[in-house]
């Protein structure tokens, strides 16, 4: 081992294991793509001087470190992977009490979202019951192919940034409400894509997720439908919003539409000359065009 993971042993010893569960690499992604929603209601200029800036930063650590935090650390108590998963190479064995540390971190989470705006706290309490019924068998919908899918959808796509529009206390507008939608179509192309370069070691412990029972065509397939629906969604919150002079917002999101295009119909092509390691390659690039997404909403509403 050697960087940032040898240092993080030296200093906490087997401890270290778990942080390495919580994937603190997909927090900046997570806590981007919850403060969109907290942006799209107030304005990025507005983030500086709300008189909610204290809720927002609450809200934001309970919701990226102890709800997705202690939702992946679950998740990885269930699925003791060996190979690479999302925001995590090479993940050290689940070390003991991992499942309750994931749990224990969800419930101080929702501790504090007693104190935030109700409809917060609402979202918050359907994601937590989502995670449990996600990652911890007897039901466990992470293995049943559309559930799993739909399960992320909601929670990562819709929830996340209506959860981090929550925390302004304003009630959710109708071109607002459309965006977060098509968050949620754009979520539901990106989650198949996580899932190809993990096929056989989901096959191997009889996890039928989406992309299994698709298959590596109709999950790339599924993708690019679904990005498309996304992207009309974006144009129609563009329409209803009166912009006067809308042209460099417009053009914004058609960059990040061609970001997405860039990455999928490369993939879709080429997908019958790729390994496990090519498909990783490209969902990084999926999550590069995601935050080029969530940069182009923001200068498309928040400024």
């Amino acid at each position: 081992m050697t960087g940032l993971r040898a240092l993080g042993y030296r200093l906490f010893g087997r401890g270290f294991d778990y942080l390495l569960h919580l994937r603190p690499a997909e927090w900046p992604i997570l806590t981007m793509h919850f403060l969109t929603g907290t942006a799209l209601s107030i304005g990025v200029v507005g983030l500086a001087g709300t008189p909610h800036r204290g809720a927002i930063i609450l809200g934001t650590i309970a919701f990226v470190i102890g709800l997705n935090g202690g939702t992946l650390a679950l998740n990885s108590a269930f699925d003791r992977d060996t190979g690479d998963v999302a925001y995590l190479r090479r993940p050290p064995p689940p070390p003991p009490g991992l499942a309750g540390f994931g749990v224990a971190l969800m419930v101080a989470g929702l501790l504090a979202a007693l104190v935030l705006p109700r409809p917060f706290l609402v979202a918050y309490a359907i994601c937590f019951l989502l995670s449990i019924l996600y990652s911890v068998p007897p039901i466990r919908l992470k293995a049943v192919a559309g559930f799993d899918w739909a399960v992320n959808l909601v929670g990562f796509g819709f929830l996340t940034p209506y959860a981090g529009w929550a925390l302004t206390a304003r009630e959710l507008s109708l071109p607002g409400g459309i965006v977060l939608l098509s968050f949620a179509a754009l979520f539901g192309a990106l989650y198949p894509l996580t899932q190809l370069y993990q096929l056989e070691e989901d096959r191997r412990r009889g996890d039928r997720t989406l992309a299994v029972s698709l298959g590596i065509t109709r999950a790339l397939g599924l993708a690019l439908l679904l990005a498309g629906v996304a992207f009309l969604g974006f144009a129609a919150a563009a329409n209803g919003s009166g912009w006067a002079q809308g042209g460099s917002r417009r053009a914004g999101l058609a960059a990040a539409a061609l970001a997405w295009g860039a990455v999928l119909l490369p993939w879709w092509l080429g997908r019958a000359r790729l390994d496990s390691a090519g498909h990783q390659r490209r969902m990084h690039w999926a999550l590069l065009a995601w935050a080029v997404t969530d940069l182009a909403v923001l200068w498309a509403w928040a400024r």
